[in-house]
């Protein structure tokens, strides 16, 4: 598509030289209005050019959210054409849009537009270069790692071949070092062929990037948060800095468990600990291998699953529930196409994709989820999480469509984690699922059960960018790739590989937002902000009993509170959304350590009593 709103700015751009030249002996007075005249013509042609951008996106957005939504639920190799075209076409009008964000940068504009257009300059997470063969080069390999990693298995000897989930589930179910150390490895070597791969991408990217304004792809990835990049990432050692000395105590504890499970030769005391062994292909969640480490005394006494099925919990009674959960808060109910149009049950008569996710169709109040729903206490918190996210896409429908998102990327995730924070055994009485709350003696089980999965993920939710930026910026080159991965990983999580490796390696590939190109800092960000939204809610909803037993269910004084800031979506800069809930403009990861205070003073009577050496 040709814009003729190109045209005003590029002759503004020649007046302006020449006004430059002509205007040397004149006075100050009459330069200064020469310029304004200029800057008018600009900002007049810029704003034409956000408006446009916008219609077509908006447009654009709700004809590819079709596609996808019909490929995910009718997977055959028509719908699978279809989703890829429009997602090519999405691509190219993004890549087009972005690049004439670029040209109205220095354009002075008020703060709406202002913001509209730093959103569409700076939204692209992998920018192609303007040369058009350097550009179908990049999507080539774009397409080519999402291959070699969507097709990955490993066959072992006696001739099964496994995909990743099988893999995951074999990590996640064995406690024979032998075998969980052969699919760790195996799994790596589908990586290996990514190097080349990866390397020319960044290379391309960083091109791309400049062509936006960018020093590289780093900056502009860390352009996205309100901030100064340089700055956003001290914000981010700062904030890891509060967390370190929880996930320091809940580390040693850890290892000394498995060092009295497996011994010394493959759990050893001291040091780092060997990746294969904390139940996740990636030991970036450690919730499997809870029984293992659990206390003795660590059951609370009641299983979700069994109350569900005994109260008569199907599928869609799971989900009524949790939208009673939001319409407590003062929410109001899902539209009627909500329970049309999802889907909660995995079809027999096709192939779908079951990973559940929360869908805005048309930018207004098509909202759904699509889930295999399971009948167990996981997905009862799945689908509650889920729905944070509908809610919140609902709450901002009335926003322009540049602003219908988050405040920052790691909000998003972040309010479907706060709204399961609260479901706790006091949620579970109020609904009628449990007779009575357990007391405080066993929440150190629960407590631990959550540190495993939210705790333990934080620093690996931290160094997957860590590792990318220094890549994108050149301080890490190719030929360190791997060990800089590595050393990354013990430095942040004080996990190690547990053979050698060298740089015929490409483990960060292994891991599918490394090929996929997605951005990892929203994960870490979430994990913060979940538990300071969730002190905040019960702040406000009068809780004066330990946050970690809190749940805001029914009170609508933090129902309202919270859709205040789900209203503004990202049409302010993300501390301002921030305070609104919490009344504080900074992040503060305080609220994880008083979440978990009853625990981490658990943890270190457990380490000191054992005579543990903790750090690594």
């Amino acid at each position: 598509m040709n814009f003729p709103l190109k045209q005003p700015s590029q002759i503004a751009l020649i007046v302006s030289l020449a006004l430059g030249l002509s205007a040397c002996n004149d006075t100050q007075a009459t330069v200064s209005t020469s310029a304004a005249k200029v800057e008018k013509i600009d900002s007049a042609a810029a704003i034409e050019f956000i408006n446009q951008a916008e219609a077509d996106l908006a447009n654009l957005n709700i004809e590819a959210n079709r596609a996808e939504w019909i490929y995910s639920n009718f997977i055959t190799d028509d719908t699978a054409a279809l989703s890829a075209a429009m997602g090519e076409k999405v691509t190219s009008t993004s890549v087009r849009y972005a690049t004439e964000a670029a040209k109205y940068a220095h354009v002075e504009l008020d703060a709406v537009n202002a913001r509209k257009l730093n959103s569409l300059r700076s939204s692209l997470v992998l920018p192609a270069p303007l040369d058009p063969a350097k550009n179908a080069e990049l999507a080539s390999i774009v397409s080519e790692l999402n291959g070699l990693y969507g097709k990955g298995k490993y066959c072992f000897a006696d001739g099964r071949c496994l995909t990743q989930p099988e893999l995951s589930n074999l990590m996640a179910e064995s406690k024979d070092p032998a075998v969980l150390l052969e699919a760790w490895q195996g799994w790596r070597e589908i990586a290996k062929p990514m190097r080349p791969l990866f390397e020319r991408e960044v290379e391309l990217a960083n091109e791309g990037a400049k062509d936006l304004g960018y020093a590289d792809l780093s900056e502009l990835w860390r352009s996205q948060y309100d901030m100064e990049p340089d700055v956003f990432s001290a914000e981010l050692d700062r904030l890891w800095a509060q967390i370190k000395p929880l996930y320091d105590s809940l580390h040693c504890y850890v290892r000394g468990e498995l060092n009295e499970q497996y011994g010394d030769e493959v759990a050893p005391k001291t040091g780092p600990i060997p990746a294969h062994l904390l139940g996740n292909m990636w030991a970036q969640q450690w919730g499997t291998i809870y029984n293992s480490v659990a206390p003795e005394d660590a059951d609370p006494g009641y299983n979700v699953t069994e109350l569900l099925a005994q109260n008569g919990y199907d599928e869609i009674k799971m989900v009524k529930q949790a939208e009673g959960f939001f319409t407590s808060l003062g929410f109001g109910a899902l539209p009627d196409s909500f329970w049309t149009r999802s889907m909660f049950v995995q079809p027999q008569d096709r192939d779908v994709v079951c990973h559940a996710s929360a869908w805005d169709l048309d930018n207004l109040d098509d909202i759904r989820i699509k889930m295999c729903i399971q009948k167990n206490a996981e997905d009862f918190t799945v689908i509650h999480h889920e729905l944070g996210h509908n809610f919140y896409q609902r709450a901002y429908k009335n926003q322009p469509f540049i602003f219908k998102n988050s405040a920052n990327d790691g909000f998003h995730e972040a309010i479907g984690d706060t709204i399961a924070l609260s479901i706790t055994p006091k949620y579970l009485q109020k609904i009628g699922l449990l007779d009575s709350v357990p007391d405080a003696s066993k929440d150190i089980g629960l407590l631990l059960k959550q540190a495993l999965d939210k705790v333990a993920f934080m620093p690996f939710g931290l160094m997957i960018d860590q590792w990318r930026w220094q890549v994108f910026n050149g301080t890490i080159k190719p030929e360190q790739y791997n060990q800089a991965w590595w050393d990354l990983r013990e430095k942040y999580q004080g996990v190690k590989a547990p053979i050698a490796r060298s740089e015929a390696d490409f483990d960060p590939g292994a891991k599918y937002h490394v090929p996929g190109n997605v951005p990892y800092t929203r994960y870490f960000l979430a994990h913060v902000l979940q538990f300071q939204f969730h002190k905040a809610l019960c702040d406000i909803a009068g809780d004066t009993g330990p946050v970690h037993r809190c749940s805001i269910y029914g009170n609508e004084a933090a129902g309202a509170k919270l859709n205040e800031m789900l209203e503004m979506g990202a049409s302010q800069p993300w501390p301002e959304a921030l305070n609104v809930v919490t009344g504080t403009k900074q992040m503060d990861a305080k609220a994880v350590l008083d979440y978990f205070a009853p625990l981490q003073v658990w943890l270190d009577e457990q380490n000191t009593e054992a005579n543990r050496q903790c750090g690594w």
